[in-house]
């Protein structure tokens, strides 16, 4: 997974998988998905990111993995 902001373009990508992209949708005003040929989501981008979210500080960014529940 790779996280990608161009402040030029005032974008956010959020990179699934390292496959080639043959669709792209846009599901919402600003946020497209791409497909690969198995209709799998490969990445996800937002557009106008400053409007979105205006306090963001792309130099603070966090990762944070939440842990599984317990089989029971």
């Amino acid at each position: 997974m790779k996280l990608k902001i161009d402040q030029v373009a005032d974008a956010l990508y959020l990179a699934l998988a390292d496959a080639d992209i043959v669709e792209s949708e846009e599901v919402a005003s600003g946020i497209i998905v791409d497909y690969d040929a198995d209709q799998r989501i490969v990445g996800i981008e937002l557009l106008h990111l400053s409007k979105r979210a205006p306090d963001l500080d792309v130099g603070r960014l966090l990762y944070e993995t939440v842990p599984a529940l317990p089989s029971q």
